[in-house]
């Protein structure tokens, strides 16, 4: 029996990229083993996401669908021992294993009786991988777990205190998914501008080490604080192979909500940082938790207006989702309805919009990574400041990279024809 069901496996990753590099590392531990497909595979791996209790909600109604196809369900990722548990005493999964074990998965899969195996909150990865199956960027996870305690994530309990993995893991991982095509490397981890606090180093001295390697032709950075970018950070930002985005978690513009959720920034340092980046021509990101409990009128008001004045052109906003186990789910402060949580989300998004459709009129020339091509017949890319673009070509050009300067600015992107 053992022998049938490492014959196919389907691992179903939910969450973000720090998850999709956990996934990956799953699959390079069962080999042939691996399907496709659910529909062919006798167990299901689930790397689950547990950031909102909508995220759970998202894993806890996948469980429940293969498990009652008769798949053999295993849980692991962000939440494996709470949400791991309720699903395995509610029958839905066979068998709950920690991230720290994903090098036993073989062993895992084979065995015949329900299990819950739990494994260290302090470990680090030290397998290095070949590829990515579905993405045509490389993924480098360079650390894991966060050290701070802002009062609406679970995160830090469930991903533990941060720790870095050595500069000689992530180089030697760079190199291999460079030897493999892979030009573009974007560093992922829980929160990766706490890089090198345990090991003397920082992300400015790492990023000056992987921008060093040959074939390297650009490094995207997932999310940082603000407080994070030091000198060393600083020293890289004329360096051509530096995204020219760089998407710097705010969550909000009103001091006194910062104050409220715990958060370490400060809004009037936010508004001096943001403006000298732009200054030096980066687009910027950032992340911004609308109807968060004590959303009054006022602090919204003020948050909103020191947004405006903020030069943001992308934006990953969303309504406040109470989330068992956190400080801000136990709050008595009162939560703005549905119906107007969702008015401040659309304001917001369309202030970015605008702010993006802005930055792309300046017309400069694009550094354009061509990803895919679409079902619509044109293939997609992004620039160097992380701007879509879709391109018509008489030939193939996926995964080429392209400079551009006769393009059209249109409202959600940018548009290309080229001839070769």
């Amino acid at each position: 029996m053992g022998a049938k069901l490492m014959s196919k496996v389907f691992v179903k990753t939910f969450g973000c990229r720090t998850n999709i590099v956990d996934s990956e590392l799953i699959k390079a531990h069962l080999d042939k083993s691996l399907s496709s497909d659910e529909a062919s595979a006798d167990t299901i791996i689930i790397n689950a996401c547990t950031v909102t209790n909508g995220a759970d909600s998202d894993v806890r109604n996948y469980a429940n669908r293969m498990s009652a196809l008769g798949k053999k369900v295993l849980f692991t990722g962000c939440g494996f021992e709470s949400r791991g548990r309720e699903l395995m005493a509610a029958g839905k999964v066979f068998g709950v294993f920690s991230p720290a074990k994903k090098a036993e998965i073989k062993e895992l899969i084979s065995r015949n009786s329900r299990f819950f195996e739990n494994g260290s909150s302090d470990f680090v990865e030290n397998h290095v991988i070949s590829g990515f199956s579905k993405h045509s960027k490389g993924f480098v996870k360079i650390q894991e777990g966060c050290d701070f305690s802002c009062s609406y994530c679970i995160i830090p309990s469930v991903r533990g205190k941060s720790r870095s993995m050595s500069e000689e893991f992530i180089i030697a991982q760079a190199k291999e998914l460079i030897a493999n095509g892979y030009t573009e490397l974007v560093l992922t981890g829980t929160n990766i501008g706490s890089y090198g606090k345990d090991s003397g180093s920082s992300l400015g001295l790492l990023l000056q080490k992987l921008g060093a390697l040959n074939g390297l032709k650009r490094i995207r950075l997932g999310s940082i604080e603000p407080s994070q970018i030091d000198n060393s950070f600083k020293e890289c930002f004329g360096e051509s192979w530096l995204e020219r985005h760089l998407h710097i978690a705010l969550q909000h513009t009103s001091q006194a909500m910062l104050n409220i959720m715990r958060r370490a920034n400060k809004a009037d340092k936010d508004k001096e940082l943001f403006l000298s980046l732009a200054d030096m021509g980066f687009a910027l990101g950032t992340d911004f938790i609308v109807a968060h409990p004590g959303e009054s009128e006022q602090i919204w008001n003020e948050g909103l207006e020191a947004f405006k004045a903020l030069p943001i052109t992308h934006l990953h906003a969303f309504i406040y989702s109470k989330r068992d186990g956190t400080r801000s789910a136990s709050m008595s402060q009162p939560i703005p309805n549905a119906k107007l949580a969702k008015e401040r989300l659309n304001t917001l998004k369309q202030i970015a919009s605008e702010h993006n459709l802005e930055f792309r009129k300046k017309k400069q020339k694009l550094d354009v990574f061509c990803e895919q091509k679409g079902k619509d017949g044109l293939y997609h890319g992004f620039d160097q400041f992380y701007n879509k673009i879709a391109i018509e070509s008489n030939t193939d050009i996926t995964k080429q990279w392209l400079e551009i300067d006769d393009y059209e600015i249109r409202p959600e992107s940018n548009f290309a024809k080229i001839n070769r």
